[in-house]
This record gives structure tokens, sequence and C-alpha cells, in this order.
């Protein structure tokens, strides 16, 4: 995990059930995050006088928060159709995966083949920031690079060089570049084919017999995805409405000083793991102490708000952390971390954040539940989700690898931080968003 991303990680991975961190990360940055996670959990579960785990170490919330009606709020469970044009996108991704190397001397590329290629681009003859690239692969055709660059490709043959003129559009970020005629030397390295779709090929390489039947399967892939975004979807619009209609009177102290602590602990958790004084290691990533201090105390609002309003639905409705529903929440989590049991479990995340994952999800549950459905609300309730979303992240809505999972059931608010591409083709895609040739995408 490279240094620049490890407080991207540590913000968006920290100790709460809302999001968890992205499915996208690579599996060194999830050993990091749950590394920093067990270090930096040292504090108890909190009881009540009759020993029922309690996330807020209050008694009654009462006096802390004003929570929003959680009961009759109004949700769209649209699930979107697949159209045919889902499946041939899809079929079409698939193919392109299997692409093979074309070694015959004499073919040239053509549109849907992978190309690997070296370009420097020039204007007035003067190469320009941004503009040049080494093992760059490009999928031919998917107006990933500003018009004129991937059309220019078509026909070249493997290890062919060739100028290639182009005009960067008005709209174009880089002032200097905008409206401006580049010349780029591309040089073809090697090119890869998807295969075609026929019967052999399915017969040869999946489960099914004809392109009907795979076709069918892509469209039941499918399906099941949009049952689960659709699902991912109601469980973020039914808890962030009630979160953020919600409001705080007071904080509880003890808890807002005990959320700042475990912040504090991940962050000197990733720092030691980069080798750094906590200082050090903060202002290594752009971010003042001062800033630092704030991000501790917005992140401990927001644990504190969302545990208390967790906790104070849990009371109203007489839910307990130990009822036999979340218990089998419990046995969910164990089973979809496979983690063997609640002990590996607890030992993974810490038992504070398993509590803070089997509350949310009971809450949301019962929200769930207890809601109104509009069927023809879809598109608003999709915008309405999007916006609460991204409140909640801007609040500093914690999140934890325990809530992973609920990432998976839920996407409550974004993934957390974008998995790191080969540094050949990083590199290329760095300088070609910000600064080069692909904005014809954007």
């Amino acid at each position: 995990m490279k240094r620049k991303a490890y407080l991207a990680a540590l913000v968006m991975c920290m100790a709460l059930a809302v999001n968890g961190c992205g499915n996208n990360k690579s599996e060194a940055d999830s050993s990091d995050a749950q590394a920093a996670e067990q270090e930096a959990d040292t504090l108890s579960s909190k009881t009540d006088s009759e020993g029922n785990t309690r996330l807020v170490s209050v008694d009654s919330v009462e006096k802390y928060v004003t929570i929003a009606d959680y009961k009759g709020i109004t949700l769209d469970n649209t699930v979107q159709e697949v159209t045919d044009t889902d499946i041939d996108n899809r079929v079409a991704e698939n193919l392109q995966n299997k692409s093979e190397t074309v070694n015959d001397a004499d073919a040239v590329i053509q549109n849907g083949d992978t190309a690997t290629i070296n370009f420097v681009g020039t204007k007035d003859g003067e190469a320009f920031e941004g503009g040049t690239a080494n093992n760059y692969d490009l999928v031919i055709g998917s107006g990933t690079m500003i018009p004129g660059f991937e059309e220019g490709i078509v026909g070249m043959k493997k290890g062919e060089t060739k100028d290639v003129t182009v005009t960067f559009p008005e709209s174009y970020r880089n002032s200097d570049l905008a409206g401006q005629e580049a010349v780029f030397q591309i040089t073809v390295q090697s090119f890869k084919r998807p295969p075609e779709l026929t019967d052999d090929w399915v017969t040869a390489n999946t489960d099914y017999q004809n392109t009907d039947e795979y076709k069918e399967s892509v469209r039941s892939e499918l399906e099941q995805e949009n049952q689960e975004q659709a699902e991912n979807s109601l469980r973020s619009t039914a808890w962030n409405t009630v979160y953020t209609n919600s409001e705080v009177v007071e904080y509880p102290e003890e808890d807002v000083n005990d959320a700042v602590e475990t912040f504090k602990k991940q962050a000197e958790a990733y720092a030691k793991q980069a080798d750094m004084e906590l200082e050090d290691f903060v202002e290594s990533q752009g971010v003042s102490m001062d800033d630092f201090e704030a991000q501790c105390q917005q992140y401990a609002q927001a644990k504190v708000k969302q545990n208390l309003i967790i906790q104070g639905i849990m009371d109203a409705e007489g839910m307990t952390l130990d009822d036999k529903e979340c218990l089998a929440i419990q046995d969910q989590l164990v089973e979809q971390y496979a983690s063997g049991d609640l002990a590996a479990l607890i030992d993974t995340y810490g038992q504070v954040a398993v509590d803070e994952t089997i509350g949310l999800m009971r809450v949301e549950d019962f929200i769930i539940a207890n809601a109104n459905y509009d069927q023809t609300a879809g598109e608003d309730a999709e915008a309405a989700d999007t916006e609460e979303g991204q409140t909640t992240d801007e609040a500093g809505e914690e999140q934890t690898a325990a809530g992973e999972t609920e990432e998976e059931k839920q996407d409550t608010a974004n993934d957390g931080a974008d998995s790191e591409k080969a540094d050949s083709n990083a590199d290329a895609q760095d300088t070609n968003t910000e600064d080069s040739s692909q904005e014809g995408a954007e």
C-alpha cells in the first residue's frame, strides 16, 4: 500500500458499520486496515444494569438526541429490469477479458482490440506534461482518449510507429491545450483480440452448451446483481433518511472521548506501519495537525450520533444486542466473513465494531419492515439516496471493517479507497486523465 493512500484508507475504514471498506481494495490494503483496527480497538463494550450490551455510555438517549420518524417513511424498492443491451454489454465485457494476443505479423488493429502502446505527445514540436506513457493498455473504440487518438491506431500493426494528429476539445481542463492541435507519436507494442461469441467458444470456455444458454445465464447474473443493488439502495436510503433528519442535542462526553481515542489510535497504527511518527505521517498526507484534530472531532461526533440513534430506536422498540434477531445477524456476519466463528470475527475487527455493525443492521431491518413503499419513486429515491449518502459521508460517518459485510449487504455510502493499478498503467492513467488524452471519455 503506497504511503499516500494510508490516510484515505484510514478515513474510509474507521471503526463503524455504516459503510465499510470498499470491495475493490487490494488484499494488502485490507490487511493494513485490519491490522490498524486490531491495534486501535482497545475499548470494551458498554453494558446496562441488567447486563445488556449498549452502544453508548448513557442509560437514556432522550436528552442527547432527537430521533427523526423511523416508522412509516416512504421508500422505493424497485428492481431495475435487465435489458438485451445490458446482456450484450456484459457478454462483450466477458469476451474482452478472454482476449488473446494476436501474433500474426500481418494482422492490424481493429475496434475492440486491446493495444499496448507507447506514446509521446507534442505541441509545436515540444513534449507537454502528461502526454507521454509507456506500455499503456487501451481498448480501441472505448472512447477513453480524445477524439482522433484511438481512431488513428486502427489499422496499425505490431511494432509500427505512427504520428497521429489530434485537436484537444475547447473544454479541455488544461487551458494550455484546450482547442490546440497536438501530435502523438504512437508505437504499438502488441495487441489482443476478444474471441467471437459462438457455440464452440461457449462449450469450450463455459458450463453451457450454446450461446442462448450462455446469454440466459448472463441475464440471471444481472438480475441477481440488480436485486442486490436494489436491496443495498433500500438499506442505504432507510438509514440515511433517519440519520440525516435526526439532531443531536448534546454529545455524551465519554463517548466522544472514546471515539477520538479510536480515531487517533488507528492513525498511530497506520503511522507505525509506515515507520513514521504520527505528526510526520499526518503531514505527509498533506494534512495539518490542526486539521487532523478537527477530523478527530468530526469523526467522533458522527460516530456518537449514529450510536445514539441506533440505541434510541432499540430502546424504544424493546430490542437488545443480545436478542434472537441480533444473534441471527451475528451468525450471518460470521458466515459472510468466512471467519469460522464469532471469536475470529471479534479478534479481527474488535468487539465494539462488531456490536455497532449488528446494531445498525438490526435497526435498518426494523425501518425497512415498517416503511411504506412507492414503486413509482425510483428516480427520486435514488437521487435522495445519493444526496443523503454524501451528507452522511461529509459528516464523517464512521465505517468499520466489520462493516465490509455491511457494505456488501447495504452499500450505505461510497466505497472505500480505490484499488491501485499496475505501475505502468497507473502512471499513464494519472497523466492522461489529468493532462493528456482521456478527456474524450469525460
